[in-house]
C-alpha cells in the first residue's frame, strides 16, 4: 500500500491540513510545511513533522529533503506565484508526483503546463478524499457517501479474472455490492453475476468503509 510512501504538504490551510491529517492518520510519513509560524504551531499539535519555511526558495527545498519525498501536495491555491514556484522546484529535484490545488480553470492549465502531475479543485475533491485515494493504492477512485459507506472504483484483481461474481462471492467476503462495471469508457449498471470478469474491467462497488483494508 502507498502508506509506505513519503509525503509533503505545502500550505496548511483547511484543505492542506485535512490532507496532512488524513495521511498521518493512515500511517504515512508526512512533512507539513507553511510560511506562517502560528499556523505551523497549531498544526504541530496534530501532526508529528511540521516546519515553518518558504518553499519557493530552492535552498529550503534542498534543506527539507524534498528530493527524497514520493508525493508533494501543494495546497496554496490563493497564491499562484508560490504554487508555480513550488511545482517547478519539486519537479527539478525529481519528486515523482506533484499534486497541486488550484482555484480557477486557468490556474489548472498553468499548473499542468509547468509539470504538476495532478491538479485538483477543492470544491470538487475534499482534502480528506484526496488523502484517502493516495493511501489506497488498489483503488482507482473513492468517494465517501457517509461516515460508514464508500463508493469505490477498483481494477479487477488478477485472481478474479475469468471468474463470475457468483463464484467470487464478493458480497459475502467484503460486504460490498457491485453497482456497475466499467470497460474502457463504457459504464454498465446492468451487472450480470454470471458473466466472467475480464482483466480490463473496473468494478464500481459500494462497501462498508471498515472493510476497505480487507478489500485491498
Amino acid at each position: 500500500m502507498s502508506i509506505h510512501k513519503t509525503y509533503a504538504v505545502f500550505g496548511l490551510g483547511r484543505y492542506g491540513l485535512a490532507v496532512a491529517k488524513e495521511l498521518a492518520a493512515s500511517g504515512a510519513e508526512v512533512l507539513a510545511v507553511d510560511t506562517d509560524p502560528a499556523v505551523v504551531d497549531a498544526a504541530a499539535e496534530e501532526l508529528p513533522i511540521c516546519r515553518c519555511a518558504d518553499i519557493t526558495d530552492p535552498e529550503v527545498i534542498r534543506q527539507l529533503g524534498i528530493s527524497n519525498v514520493d508525493v508533494v501536495i501543494i495546497a496554496m491555491a490563493g497564491n499562484l506565484e508560490a504554487s508555480v514556484m513550488a511545482i517547478t522546484l519539486c519537479k527539478e529535484v525529481g519528486v515523482p508526483a506533484v499534486i497541486a490545488k488550484c482555484g480557477t480553470e486557468m490556474h489548472r492549465k498553468i499548473m499542468q503546463r509547468i509539470g504538476a502531475d495532478k491538479v485538483v479543485f477543492p470544491e470538487m475533491e475534499s482534502g480528506t478524499r484526496l488523502a484517502k485515494n493516495l493511501v489506497s493504492a488498489g483503488f482507482i477512485d473513492m468517494v465517501e457517501i457517509s461516515k460508514d459507506i464508500s463508493m469505490v472504483e477498483l481494477a479487477v484483481k488478477e485472481a478474479w479474472v475469468g471468474k463470475t461474481l457468483l463464484e467470487l462471492k464478493l458480497r459475502n467476503k467484503y460486504s460490498l455490492n457491485v453497482v456497475a462495471i466499467r470497460k474502457e469508457d463504457k459504464v454498465s449498471m446492468d451487472v450480470d453475476p454470471t458473466v466472467p470478469l475480464e482483466q480490463d474491467m473496473k468494478l464500481i462497488v459500494v462497501i462498508n468503509s471498515a472493510n476497505l483494508d480487507k478489500l485491498l
